[in-house]
C-alpha cells in the first residue's frame, strides 16, 4: 500500500488566474456582493469544520466522511446561489456551460473510483471474519492453518492495487486546468457566479486530491493549491490544507504500510495475531491470544462500519452530481426548444 516519496506538487502551472478576480470597471451592487459574501462565508465556516483538532483525527474515516459531507453542502449551496442570482441557464455564456458539463463528468469518474475502492476495501472484511471464526469456534491445528490462510488472503487483497484509484491522478491534473477563472465582461451576476463556482472547484479537487492519496499512498497525488487572499475563505483554507498535507507528508515518509487510520489499527492487530497463529498458542500465551482475536474483532468493525459510511457520503455526493448535470442539459434543451419556436413565429 506504500510507495516512494514524491516531491510537492504546485497548482497552477499557467499562472495566477486570480489576477481576473477583481476585473476593472464599476463594482458589484450591495445585492450581488451580499450573495457572494455569504456564499464565501459559508464556504469557510464548512472549511473550518474540517481543521482537525488532533493530528490523528487526519485521514480517520470519520474525518473523510465530514470531508465529502462538506462537499455535499458546498454543491448545495452553488445550486441555491444560481436561484438567488435568478440567473437562468438560457443566459449563461456557453463556456461557462462548458465548463460545468466537463467537471461534473470528471467528479463522476472520481466518485466511481472512490466508490470502488471503498466497496474492495470492505470486502477485505470477509477474511477477517473467517479469521475470526476460525480461532473462536475451530480446533485443534486446523484452525491456525485456516485463520493463517484467511489473514494472508486479507493481506494480499488490501495491498493490491486498484486501476481506478491510479487513473484519478490524470483526472485530477485535468481539473487543475479548468480552475482559472473565465473573463466575464457583461455580466455582474456571471462574476459572482464564476468566483462562487471557482471556491467550489477548489474545494472538490483538494478534497478529491486527499482521497487519492490516503488511498494510494503517494504524496504525487496530493496538491498544494496557492490561494488568492480575496476570498473570505481562503485564510481558512490556506490553514486547513498546511495542517492536512503536512500531517500527511510525515504519514507517508515514516514508512507506514497505510496512512488510513483504521485500516492501519486492523493490520497492526493482523500483524500482533499472525506469529501466534504461525507457531500455535502455549499455555501461557493463552491469555494474549484471546485478547488479540477480540482486538481484532473490535478493529475489524470499526472498519467496516466506517467504510460503510463513507461509501454512502460518496454515494450523494455522485447523486447530487448526476441531478445537477440533468437539471442543467434539461434546462439547456428546453431554452433550446423555446428559441426555436420563437424563431418559427417570426
Amino acid at each position: 500500500m506504500s510507495r516512494a516519496q514524491d516531491p510537492p506538487r504546485g497548482f497552477f502551472p499557467f499562472g495566477n488566474p486570480f489576477r481576473m478576480l477583481s476585473p476593472k470597471g464599476s463594482p458589484l451592487s450591495p445585492w450581488l456582493l451580499s450573495l457572494l459574501n455569504n456564499f464565501e462565508l459559508l464556504l469557510a465556516e464548512r472549511l473550518k469544520k474540517l481543521m482537525p483538532k488532533s493530528k490523528s483525527d487526519i485521514l480517520t474515516l470519520s474525518w473523510m466522511k465530514l470531508a465529502m459531507e462538506s462537499l455535499c453542502e458546498t454543491h448545495t449551496n452553488i445550486n441555491t446561489l444560481i436561484t438567488d442570482l435568478q440567473l437562468p441557464v438560457s443566459d449563461w455564456e456557453e463556456k461557462w456551460v462548458d465548463v460545468y458539463l466537463d467537471v461534473s463528468v470528471k467528479l463522476l469518474d472520481l466518485c466511481n473510483a472512490f466508490s470502488s475502492e471503498l466497496t474492495r476495501l470492505n470486502q477485505g472484511d470477509l477474511y477477517l471474519k473467517c479469521v475470526l471464526h476460525s480461532l473462536q469456534s475451530g480446533s485443534g491445528e486446523k484452525k491456525y492453518l485456516q485463520a493463517r490462510s484467511s489473514l494472508d488472503s486479507w493481506r494480499q487483497h488490501v495491498n493490491a492495487n486498484n486501476a481506478r484509484i491510479e487513473n484519478c491522478r490524470a483526472v485530477l491534473d485535468s481539473l487543475v486546468k479548468s480552475l482559472s477563472l473565465p473573463k466575464v465582461k457583461n455580466s455582474d451576476k456571471g462574476k459572482v457566479l464564476m468566483r462562487a463556482f471557482y471556491g467550489v472547484k477548489v474545494q472538490t479537487v483538494y478534497i478529491c486530491s486527499v482521497f487519492t492519496a490516503a488511498w494510494s499512498d503517494s504524496t504525487n497525488d496530493l496538491f498544494d493549491l496557492p490561494v488568492s487572499e480575496k476570498p473570505l475563505w481562503a485564510k481558512v483554507f490556506a490553514d486547513v490544507q498546511s495542517v492536512v498535507n503536512g500531517e500527511i507528508r510525515e504519514m507517508l515518509s515514516s514508512g507506514r504500510s497505510t496512512i488510513l487510520k483504521e485500516l492501519e489499527s486492523v493490520d497492526a492487530s493482523v500483524e500482533k495475531l499472525y506469529p501466534m497463529v504461525q507457531d500455535g498458542v502455549g499455555t501461557v500465551e493463552a491469555e494474549s491470544f484471546k485478547e488479540c482475536v477480540m482486538e481484532l474483532g473490535v478493529q475489524a468493525e470499526k472498519l467496516s462500519q466506517g467504510l460503510d459510511q463513507l461509501l454512502e457520503e460518496v454515494d450523494s455526493f455522485f447523486k447530487m452530481t448526476l441531478s445537477g448535470r440533468d437539471v442543467l442539459l434539461c434546462n439547456l434543451r428546453s431554452s433550446d426548444s423555446f428559441s426555436s419556436n420563437a424563431i418559427g413565429e417570426i
